[in-house]
């Protein structure tokens, strides 16, 4: 009873003020909106990833003349290398026995057209067919590439699910001719869709025969990437090391040397790019954290008023008996209402914000996370008790004979 009575009184002395009380919420609503959205966001981001490197299975490496360079120095350090080409296909297939499948990719891009419809700047990758086993595509209309159309340098293409989207709103793509560039394609087949991955979607390429891609987009070298599927995930390790000592011997790397190619999984990848994000993740979830900190202290302001203007009213509650516990809980349960109040809209503000807006603009699943939820009922709660102590302390500690007199 005594619970219900504070919280009845809170209310009473916080709609007393209502203008004060509602500005106070607001600048709480926002700090708990933005920390919700961008940890929620960040996590959609993090599943994202996840989703579209699990696509490469777990057995799979790739082999990159280049791979994941941390500047601009080693960047052009590594691009004095000697080019991986599609000629280390059948060295590797028959020198690595604990390779399942040994694939090769190359990339572009270029415009699309179909009718009316354009698309511009969308990623071109020319793939071996076992590329489908290899990375574990679904797919979702029509077939995917053959050994025929790589063979024959066929002009054929299977198209992403945006592409579809975006191309073909209303009819059925199979079978349709349209434009890469100055080239005719047909198109074979629709992947299963897949997901955005940092506003960049993941659904939005087509794949062509990689003869096909090398003759319309010609490189000296004709430089490829290598995706290998490994027999089993415990043979991964073992399979890395054979291709290694394959390459390393083909391209007479010496033995004091370090290799003259990347091989990583696709849980270094993610490693990758966690650590390179990391500090980034960090800021964004700092900044509105901050703002959370600056709600406290405003609520700490307002207590601060708000125990100056009733000081009559403590004079009066501790004359007839309010104790000094009394008097700070009255207080305290005024701040923690504040900050509650002020969490629980922003909460609910940053679910809609994710559910609806984020999640259509950045094309990411973008969903209220328990993570997200803790951090900004949590800090907003935490806020408000923290700054909502030396109000309540000083209230209590006030001399009923003075108070009583106070104009």
């Amino acid at each position: 009873m005594v619970f219900l009575a504070l919280i009845k009184e809170s209310l009473a002395a916080l709609w007393a003020n209502r203008l004060r009380s509602f500005l106070t919420i607001l600048g709480m609503v926002l700090g708990v909106t933005s920390v919700t959205t961008i940890v929620s966001t960040v996590e959609g981001v993090q599943k994202d990833m996840v989703r579209a490197f699990d696509s490469m299975g777990p057995n799979t490496f790739m082999v990159s003349r280049i791979g994941f360079a941390i500047d601009m120095k080693q960047y052009l350090e590594r691009l004095r290398r000697k080019k991986l080409n599609r000629g280390l296909i059948d060295p590797i297939r028959e020198g690595c026995p604990d390779c399942a499948e040994i694939g090769a990719e190359g990339y572009g891009s270029d415009h699309l057209k179909y009718g009316s419809a354009n698309l511009s700047w969308v990623q071109i990758t020319g793939e071996t067919p076992n590329m489908l086993a290899i990375r574990e595509k679904d797919v979702a209309e029509g077939r995917y590439l053959s050994w025929e159309d790589d063979y024959r340098r066929g002009k054929v293409a299977f198209i992403g699910a945006i592409v579809q989207e975006k191309l073909f709103p209303n009819e059925d793509p199979i079978g349709k001719r349209m434009r890469i560039g100055a080239n005719e394609f047909t198109v074979i087949g629709v992947a299963e869709k897949l997901g955005g991955l940092f506003g960049s979607d993941a659904d939005e390429f087509v794949s062509i025969p990689l003869s096909t891609h090398q003759i319309l987009y010609p490189k000296p070298g004709n430089p490829v990437n290598l995706v290998i599927r490994a027999s089993s995930l415990e043979r991964r390790e073992e399979a890395m090391d054979q291709v290694r000592v394959i390459l390393r011997t083909i391209r007479r790397v010496d033995y004091e040397k370090d290799d003259d190619f990347e091989i990583f999984t696709p849980d270094a990848i993610l490693s990758f790019i966690n650590n390179i994000t990391r500090a980034f993740r960090v800021l964004l979830v700092s900044l509105p954290l901050l703002s959370i900190v600056i709600g406290g202290i405003v609520i700490m302001n307002i207590m601060m008023i708000s125990v100056t203007e009733r000081t009559r009213e403590i004079g009066i509650r501790k004359s007839i008996g309010a104790r000094r516990a009394h008097i700070v809980a009255q207080f305290l349960y005024e701040s923690l209402l504040l900050s509650l109040i002020g969490g629980l809209l922003g909460a609910a503000l940053g679910i809609v914000l994710g559910n609806t807006i984020l999640t259509s603009l950045l094309d990411i699943h973008v969903s209220a996370t328990a993570l997200g939820l803790a951090l900004g009922l949590g800090i907003s709660t935490g806020v408000g008790l923290f700054f909502g102590i030396y109000p309540a302390i000083k209230a209590s500690r006030m001399d009923p004979i003075k108070a009583l007199s106070y104009e």
